[in-house]
């Protein structure tokens, strides 16, 4: 074991201790994958990640360094908020981007894209693995695991960008943060829950295309909510990264939701993440303020 340089940064907020919280080992050279899974789930955080140097493979493609991303229990191919997390970190520390303004980070799913967005970081939302329409089995397990009714399920579809979320819509951002979902129902899924802000916004009938999202006079267009298998049962995350990627590529994709928008996200955690969401021709990206919370070295 030997002293590692360790951030914990908080994610989608700026406000410290109001988003989703990471630990960052920004030397992760030499640990095994049973050191990282052991420290991660040492942490009690979402996620934890540990910075490496590019494959060389990934160093020929254009990458600045490697993230390894884990989750309690398990690695994770992609995640969002680690991903941004991990990137202000490494700049934080002095790391130099290859090409001014843009940094590519090497991860499970292969090259991510970030950028430098005001005063903002925000990535290019990877290709969805799998799309399209959930089965309806599914919709009908989710909607009794949300204890809500099917009619209130207005439109879903898969938003797997490595994790496999499923994504629902419900009527409101108000029944969003009602929701008090049952574990046992909604064992083994990850579910991705989002509603309009605005009054009368999922108004469309379901299976029809209409946009929605009119932002309210925080300029928030939906709140979200994601539930996962956890340690204890299920488990909600306070900001998520990879899930509102998906839901973007989605909710646009489908005429849901407009090109640019601000969702909201951990209020129902007492958090306050905010995702700022923009298309730019065919990319979609992601972004959020980040917040260095802890800097120190850990014994790993």
């Amino acid at each position: 074991m030997r002293q590692r340089s360790f951030r914990q940064v908080d994610v989608f907020t700026t406000q410290p201790y109001r988003g989703n919280p990471l630990a960052v080992v920004l030397d992760g050279e030499g640990l095994t994958t049973e050191a990282m899974q052991q420290f991660t789930d040492w942490t009690h955080l979402s996620e934890a990640t540990f910075l490496l140097p590019p494959t060389p493979e990934g160093r020929a493609a254009g990458a600045d360094y490697r993230v390894r991303i884990f989750s309690p229990g398990r690695e994770l191919p992609f995640a969002g908020h680690p991903t941004l997390g991990s990137c202000h970190a490494w700049l934080e520390a002095g790391g130099q981007a290859r090409t001014a303004g843009r940094v590519v980070q090497e991860c499970g799913v292969g090259l991510v894209t970030l950028r430098q967005d005001g005063d903002r970081l925000a990535f290019a939302a990877p290709p969805l693995v799998r799309s399209g329409p959930l089965d309806e089995a599914d919709v009908v397990r989710i909607a009794q695991g949300l204890g809500v009714a099917r009619s209130d399920i207005l439109h879903h579809a898969w938003c797997d960008n490595g994790p496999n979320w499923r994504g629902v819509m419900l009527r409101s951002a108000a029944q969003v943060l009602a929701l008090q979902p049952d574990g046992a129902i909604l064992a083994g899924l990850d579910v991705g829950v989002v509603g309009p802000t605005a009054e009368g916004g999922a108004s469309a009938p379901r299976g029809k295309v209409g946009v929605v999202g009119s932002s309210d006079e925080q300029g928030i267009a939906f709140e979200v909510r994601a539930f996962f298998p956890g340690s204890n049962g299920l488990s909600e995350d306070p900001v998520t990264g990879s899930l509102n990627a998906a839901l973007a590529q989605w909710l646009i994709g489908a005429g849901l939701a407009p090109t640019h928008y601000v969702a909201s996200q951990g209020t129902a955690l007492g958090r306050a993440g905010r995702v700022h969401v923009a298309q730019e021709g065919s990319d979609i990206w992601v972004g959020g303020s980040t917040v260095s919370c802890v800097r120190g070295e850990v014994l790993l």
